[in-house]
C-alpha cells in the first residue's frame, strides 16, 4: 500500500512516500516544499534510486505545493509511481490533539472540527496541519486520510503529572494542562531502543531525549508516557533554540510591565527570541554555538552549559519519578549528531548506574547504537528517529 506522509508547517511541507506491507516498509521518495506564500518557493524532491529534482517558482498556498509534490511523484523522469491511483492513503502529522485524540484516527468532519477547535492553543501548528488535510481533499478527493498527533502518546500521563497548581476552574473551562509534544518520536525511539538493548518495552523505565531546535525529555514507564518536559505548549521544559523553557512566570510579567509589552509580544519573545539565541546573541543553531564555544565566547559557553545542564536535570528528575531508569536515549537533530552533548549530559550520572563509553560515542551520528559500557547498569543509546514511518504505519493499520 503506497502511503503519502505529510508534515505541513506554516510555510513548508515535508513529505515521504512509503510502500507499506504487513511486516515491512520501503521508502520510495522524500522531499520538502519551502517558502510557501513568498515571492519565490522551493521544491526539493529526492526519489530513491534516481537523481534529485528541484523546482523554484512562486508557491502561493499549500494546495499548490501539494500539487507540485504529486506532479513530481508521477513524473516520468524522477517520479516513483505510475499514477496517483497508486496512492491509497495519506497520513498527516498534527501537532495538537488536546484531550480529544488519545490515538491516531481516520479523518472525518468531526475530527476536522476538533482539530480546528484547538487552533487557539496551537496557533503555529494546527492551522497548517489542517490545511494539508483540506488540500488533499481538493487534489486527491476520496483518498482516505489519517491524522497522527504529537500529543497522543502523552495522554497516558497521570493527572498528578499533567495538572498545573492553578485554580481548577481554568482546567474545567479551558483545559489548561500539560499536553506534551514530540510524542511520535519519543514512542518510536523508545521501542527501537528497547529492542536494541534487549529490554521488554512494556516492563521498563526509559528516558528519551528528543533534542533539536525544539527539544523535550520524556519518562516512559512500562511502555507508556509517564511525564514529559513540554507542557500546555512546546515552550516549557528545556532551554531550546529560540524558546526559553521553564521560567518563573513572575519574571515574564515583570518584564512585560517594565517594557510595556502586550501578551502577543511576550509570547513572541519567549518563543522566538529566547533560548540559546537569547542567551548567546549569536544563533539558535547549536552548530554555531559549538563553534563559538570552542573559540571561548563566554555567552556561547553559558548558553551551551545551560542547554546541556537542563537536559541532565530532567534525566535525573525522571529517574527519581520512576524509581530508577533502565535506559537513556538521545534522538533528534542534535541528539543524533552531537557527540559532545551526549557525553556532557551523561557526565556525572555515574551515581545512577550510567557507565558511558566515550569511544563508542565518538563519531556516532544518525545511527542506532549503544553508547554505554557492557557492564553499565543503565544503558545509553542514540536512536535515529523516524516519525514518518510511525505515521505511515498508523495510517496503514487504520486504512487497510
Amino acid at each position: 500500500m503506497v502511503i503519502l506522509v505529510l508534515n505541513c508547517g506554516s510555510s513548508s511541507i515535508k513529505y515521504q512516500v512509503i510502500d507499506m506491507e504487513p511486516s515491512s516498509s520501503k521508502l520510495l521518495a522524500k522531499g520538502i516544499v519551502e517558502r510557501i506564500g513568498l515571492p519565490e518557493g522551493d521544491l526539493v524532491h529526492k526519489p530513491v534510486g534516481k537523481e534529485n529534482f528541484e523546482l523554484h517558482q512562486p508557491i502561493p498556498d499549500h494546495t499548490t505545493g501539494i500539487k507540485l509534490v504529486l506532479d513530481a511523484l508521477t513524473d516520468p523522469a524522477h517520479g516513483v509511481i505510475a499514477s496517483l491511483d497508486e496512492v491509497k492513503a495519506v497520513g498527516h502529522r498534527v501537532a495538537h490533539g488536546g484531550e480529544f485524540f488519545p490515538e491516531s484516527c481516520i479523518v472525518t468532519e468531526d475530527a476536522k472540527e476538533k482539530i480546528r477547535s484547538l487552533f487557539e492553543i496551537a496557533p503555529l501548528h494546527n492551522p497548517a496541519n489542517l490545511e494539508g488535510v483540506l488540500s488533499i481533499e481538493k487534489v486527491l478527493p476520496g483518498v482516505p486520510q489519517v491524522t497522527v498527533f504529537d500529543t497522543s502518546f502523552h495522554q497516558t500521563i497521570p493527572a498528578v503529572n499533567y495538572m498545573y497548581a492553578l485554580p481548577h476552574a481554568y482546567y474545567d473551562k479551558y483545559r489548561v494542562r500539560k499536553y506534551g509534544f514530540h510524542g511520535t518520536s519519543h514512542k518510536y525511539v523508545a521501542q527501537v531502543g528497547a529492542e536494541l538493548a534487549g529490554l521488554d518495552f512494556h516492563n521498563s523505565k526509559i528516558i528519551t531525549c528528543h533534542i533539536g531546535n525544539g527539544a523535550s525529555v520524556t519518562a516512559i514507564l512500562n511502555g507508556k508516557s509517564f511525564d514529559t518536559s513540554m507542557g500546555f505548549s512546546p515552550l516549557d521544559g528545556l532551554v531550546m533554540g529560540t524558546r526559553c523553557g521553564s521560567v518563573d512566570a513572575s519574571a515574564i510579567t515583570f518584564i512585560g510591565e517594565k517594557e510595556g509589552m502586550t501578551y502577543a509580544q511576550l509570547n513572541d519573545m519567549m518563543n522566538k527570541k529566547s533560548g540559546v539565541l537569547g542567551i548567546s546573541d549569536i544563533s539558535s543553531d547549536m552548530r554555531d554555538i559549538d563553534r563559538a564555544y570552542d573559540e571561548g565566547n563566554p555567552r556561547a559557553i553559558l548558553a551551551r552549559d545551560m542547554h546541556y545542564g537542563r537536559i541532565r536535570k530532567f534525566v535525573g528528575e525522571y529517574a527519581a519519578e520512576m524509581g530508577g531508569v533502565d535506559m537513556i536515549i538521545f534522538t533528534g537533530g542534535v541528539g543524533e549528531n552531537s557527540c559532545e552533548m551526549r557525553e556532557e549530559v551523561c557526565r556525572g550520572l555515574e551515581f545512577m548506574g550510567v557507565k558511558f563509553d566515550p569511544a563508542a560515542n565518538k563519531g556516532a551520528r544518525g545511527v542506532n547504537k549503544i553508547l554505554s559500557a557492557a557492564d553499565s547498569k543503565v544503558k545509553v543509546a542514540t536512536i535515529a528517529t523516524n516519525e514518518e514511518l510511525v505515521i505511515a504505519t498508523d495510517t496503514y493499520n487504520l486504512v487497510k
